[in-house]
């Protein structure tokens, strides 16, 4: 007899029914339950919306570029540089320096860095900019010139509509108080006629214009830019049901729990095996489980809904690398601490990871903390690589090379902890299961068998 069964049915002579009440009662019961169940409420809470509460007041070097092509305009003896002046005012205002990290490159260069995923936004000052604010002015000889001096603001959308937003909100207001600034400047050299038409002066008291421009717009079908970030959490969400799973299946099949399916309640004669071998059990059950989760994740997602994914076998393996380091992590938290391990799981590998994750709102939109711990949290990571792979051509350079490296070495990480941590509570004896314990229970399990047997033959 290899299970031992228990079935509902009526009790014996010597049990006695316990009621609800009494088991509410013992306040042993009830008492762990409140008191981690509301610190882990509480820390949730926390995170979760400490993260998103206020990205506005935490936003801090957001990259965002600026190209000024701007070649100047003669307006008699005098040269305007305007775009030098815009150039030279945006990087020197407090408002746009303490939140957006400004960097002045060239219209390639620009493009490149928005194709790698490097900056949110960039600034365009066209190389007409002088010569259509002093057409404004009613300046002469600038017929080649546009009628409205404009400045494009061309918008990466492939990072996260919210980035691109507070990227916008930032120099919207900057730009027209430059462009006030500027009218002011220009105003006494307008001509006469200028003057005397209230819709040219009203024009020249504000004489440049903001263009919002989307660069390389999404594809159909991405989910509006979260497809990515919707692929990378249900990879790692993946990984720990993968791994809670395992652990309650592997310790059920060796003894070590119990399964209990509808009236039915069976509990295996329990297994003499070292805390690592299980480790190793479980985690290499996790290695046959994980891609096979992660297909379907991307069948579904990909074959069923039509999500757009170019590189879809790429994604389906940086899907499985990101699952199995979390179910992973997962079983090695498991085996460290017990049952708890499994909301240290969910609060260090789900919640945390989350809040950190820049998927939602930008990472230099996230309070310091957050910002610190999400660069080694395994959504970010997971993120980078998944936008990398749907948005940016699965290039290296735009995030898909460090992911996976990152995450390689974060996989490594819990594999040693859950080895090392297993490895020594063997050598300890700090088994889960004594070897006289386990004595016992073959002991009664063998005298069960001769009594059955025994009454069989009666």
């Amino acid at each position: 007899m290899s299970d031992l069964d228990v079935t509902d049915g009526a009790p014996t002579a010597q049990q006695a029914r316990t009621s609800a009440l009494e088991v509410v009662l013992g306040r042993h019961v009830w008492r762990a339950p409140l008191v981690i169940g509301s610190l882990f409420v509480a820390l949730v809470v926390t995170i979760y919306l400490g993260s998103v509460v206020n990205p506005t007041g935490h936003l801090h070097g957001l990259p965002v570029l600026l190209v000024d092509q701007d070649t100047g305009a003669n307006a008699g003896s005098r040269h305007l540089d305007v775009g030098a002046d815009v150039a030279s005012a945006l990087q020197r205002t407090p408002a746009i320096s303490g939140r957006l990290a400004l960097r002045r490159v060239s219209l390639g260069e620009a493009h490149r860095l928005m194709d790698e995923g490097k900056a949110y936004a960039t600034v365009v000052l066209p190389a007409t900019l002088s010569s259509s604010v002093l057409l404004a002015a009613g300046a002469e000889g600038q017929n080649s010139a546009p009628a409205q001096a404009t400045i494009a603001l061309e918008e990466n959308q492939r990072l996260g509509s919210l980035g691109v937003n507070l990227a916008a909100g930032v120099l919207t207001p900057a730009l027209t108080k430059i462009s006030e600034q500027l009218g002011t400047e220009i105003s006494p050299s307008a001509s006469a006629s200028t003057r005397k038409n209230p819709v040219l002066t009203a024009h020249l008291a504000d004489p440049v214009s903001l263009r919002t421009i989307t660069y390389r717009p999404l594809p159909d079908h991405s989910a509006l830019g979260l497809s990515a970030f919707y692929i990378a959490l249900l990879s790692i969400l993946a990984g720990f049901i993968a791994g809670t799973l395992i652990n309650n299946s592997i310790d059920s099949a060796l003894g070590y729990a119990s399964t209990e399916l509808g009236p039915r309640w069976t509990h295996k004669r329990p297994v003499a095996i070292s805390r690592r071998q299980t480790f190793l059990a479980k985690w290499g059950t996790a290695v046959l489980v994980v891609p096979i989760l992660t297909a379907i994740v991307m069948a579904i997602a990909v074959g069923a809904l039509g999500m757009y994914a170019p590189h879809v076998v790429l994604l389906w393996i940086m899907g499985t690398l990101a699952a199995l380091m979390i179910a992973t992590g997962t079983l090695a938290l498991l085996a460290v601490f017990g049952s708890i391990g499994q909301l240290l799981a969910m609060l260090l590998l789900i919640y945390l990871s989350l809040a950190s994750s820049g998927g939602t709102v930008p990472p230099q939109a996230l309070p310091g903390v957050f910002n610190l711990v999400g660069k080694v949290e395994p959504l970010r990571q997971v993120l980078g690589g998944t936008r990398a792979i749907l948005y940016f051509d699965a290039k290296g350079s735009a995030g898909l090379t460090h992911s996976l490296i990152v995450i390689a070495c974060e996989l490594l990480f819990w594999a040693l902890v859950g080895l090392l941590v297993t490895g020594s509570y063997d050598r300890r004896k700090l088994d889960r299961i004594s070897p006289a314990a386990l004595a016992a229970v073959d002991r009664s399990i063998a005298r069960g068998a001769t009594e059955q047997a025994g009454a069989d033959a009666v």
